[in-house]
């Protein structure tokens, strides 16, 4: 009897030592990562962010032989994806990977305290870097951004503008645009860039504001027309299409950013190592030429870097949405 209550308080004693050693293990940034991890997008498959996300899980996946799963979490402008995020344990294993709006401006937007980049997340590094692209449906008669302002400033127009969804940079651009030039027209959201894109190819809505990245394609088929880009210079891509500023907006330039965010409580050793390994691949060239061919720029900022650029861009268009009212439900 005896005996058998030394071996089942062994038993549990080694138990417990083997819990505490996979505990240990989990925590210990060394043996970070022993099992796959996620990236969490606040878009549907198709898009910007989705397509950046996939040309670097693969990456990542080479250097850390652990799978890096992107995981679409689409809606409420990316509340979904973002809150999610910030609920997790902030073990390594879950990143946000996202954009303008889903990372800055959506809380703000719909007015729903859920996350805040500064509260909630560790900035781990930026990803790209994509100008947008004002693109009408050819059926339409616009050949100009002046003639779509004009048709904007009638009494009762129709005009309509896809957007990918509440608060995202192409959003913000397009209610930017209507505040200084007087025109004004009907918004359509969207859960995303591919919906938004399906619906101005199929002429459901007039033009969009949508990343080079994704209009390319179809500007080149013909299937979409370029009226302006919001690069502070013209493009090698469209070296035909002015620029807002050459358009008569002096000193307005944007660009829109994926990045990736840690739940906040994330080991540093951790968020260090995979921002570096995110500076390592976006600095080789053929990974850059990925982007380039889709119209983006690769360009990994340090944690330190990439929190000081979205402090910069809050501080620049918080006060835009907050001015103009723009919220969403």
């Amino acid at each position: 009897m005896h005996r058998l209550k030394a071996l089942g308080l062994a038993a549990t004693v080694g138990f417990g030592l083997l819990l505490s050693t996979h505990a240990a293990q989990a925590q210990n940034p060394a043996a970070w990562p022993d099992k796959p991890v996620r990236l969490v997008l606040p878009y549907p498959p198709g898009g910007n962010v989705d397509g950046a996300a996939r040309i670097i899980s693969d990456q990542l996946q080479a250097i850390f032989k652990q799978p890096f799963l992107v995981d679409n979490k689409p809606g409420a402008g990316g509340l979904i994806a973002g809150e999610f995020v910030a609920k997790a344990a902030p073990d390594g294993y879950t990143f946000f990977m996202g954009a303008n709006g889903p990372i800055l401006f959506s809380p703000t937007i719909f007015k729903r305290d859920v996350y805040d980049w500064r509260r909630d997340f560790v900035p781990v590094g930026s990803v790209s870097f994509t100008p947008l692209v004002l693109q009408v449906n050819p059926s339409t008669p616009y050949k100009t951004i002046g003639e779509l302002i004009e048709a904007g400033k009638k009494p009762g127009n129709k005009l309509t503008m896809a957007s990918p969804g509440a608060g995202t940079q192409n959003h913000l651009v397009s209610e930017y645009l209507q505040r200084e030039s007087g025109s004004h027209w009907t918004t359509v959201h969207y859960k995303g860039n591919a919906p938004a894109t399906t619906d101005l190819l199929g002429g459901q809505v007039n033009f969009n504001f949508d990343q080079v990245s994704v209009a390319q394609p179809f500007i080149q088929q013909g299937r979409t027309r370029p009226l302006a880009v919001t690069s502070p210079q013209r493009l090698p891509q469209l070296p035909d299409v002015p620029t807002l500023q050459e358009s008569g907006f002096k000193d307005f330039s944007t660009e829109t950013f994926t990045g990736i965010l840690a739940p906040k409580g994330t080991p540093d050793a951790i968020v260090q190592k995979l921002s570096q390994a995110l500076q390592k691949i976006l600095a080789d060239k053929a990974v850059q030429e990925r982007f380039s061919v889709l119209g983006s720029q690769a360009r990994a900022m340090t944690p330190a870097e990439f929190t000081q650029f979205l402090d910069k861009e809050d501080k620049r268009w918080i006060p835009i949405i907050k001015q103009a009212n723009i919220t969403a439900q």
